[in-house]
């Protein structure tokens, strides 16, 4: 026998003693097998889904089940269940909150990006549309974030004479500081809505989130479901009189 034939046949032979020693699981212990459904078709991903139940779930996670008699043992008194709406809940956070030491405006406007308030705009008695409220909210609460196109004062000037030769009346333009201007006219959100009033239920005001200026609108008082949501726009005080129509009790008589 050559040399070639020789290494093949200690090849061989050591492999066929390696599968002889070779140990292959065909079935799983029926401890392991007593929680699975049997399979008609042999394989479970052909069959789709299946509900397991809670007995076998129990067995699978290795957890007793109560004893469906009770005589005689002592069960445990269950925690009493608050009865409170989730406004009064989410308005208890909001105090344990505003007690901390942390900044409270990044605070409240994670959760205004977590949970919106719910408003809708409408036809208004003011000016127009109107953003109304749909639930109560409290007092010192963000309502709304103002959103449009963050430009520069000069942009903003030519935009503003290009608005007046499209015939577009009302001005979206809200300045955030001396060289940025929020331009809400055609890309913004329901915060654009929100008519003037001399004596408002809100304010805006402009915080920082992460090196960012925003204009949120705040809460100045509770307001009640279906009340108009207004605020003071502040317009620089010029000639040219913008009549205000806000009809409140301390009317200036104008906007600006």
């Amino acid at each position: 026998m050559c040399l070639t034939h020789s290494i093949v046949a200690n090849l061989c032979f050591k492999i066929l003693n390696c599968c002889s020693l070779t140990k292959v699981v065909t079935e799983m212990s029926e401890e392991h097998e007593s929680w699975k459904p049997k399979h008609t078709t042999g394989s479970a991903r052909s069959e789709g889904f299946y509900k397991i139940s809670r007995k076998d779930k129990m067995k699978y996670l290795h957890v007793e089940l109560p004893p469906t008699s009770t005589q005689g043992m002592c069960i445990p008194a269950r925690q009493p269940i608050s009865l409170r709406a989730g406004s009064d809940f989410r308005s208890e956070q909001r105090r344990l909150l505003s007690t901390f030491s942390c900044d409270s405006d990044l605070v409240k406007f994670n959760q205004l990006k977590f949970r919106k308030k719910r408003i809708r705009f409408s036809r208004s008695h003011i000016h127009e549309w109107g953003l109304f409220a749909m639930e109560p909210i409290a007092a010192d609460e963000m309502v709304i974030e103002y959103v449009g196109q963050i430009i520069r004062q000069g942009i903003a000037d030519m935009r503003e004479q290009r608005y007046e030769e499209e015939g577009i009346g009302s001005s979206y333009l809200f300045r955030v500081d001396q060289e940025t201007i929020i331009d809400a006219t055609k890309f913004g959100n329901l915060a654009r809505f929100i008519n003037h009033s001399c004596n408002p239920n809100c304010y805006a005001k402009i915080i920082t989130v992460d090196s960012e200026k925003k204009i949120v609108i705040y809460s100045r008082q509770p307001i009640s479901i279906n009340e108009e949501i207004t605020y003071d726009y502040k317009f620089p005080i010029e000639e040219t009189k913008i009549p205000c129509l806000c009809e409140a009790d301390s009317c200036r008589g104008s906007l600006n």
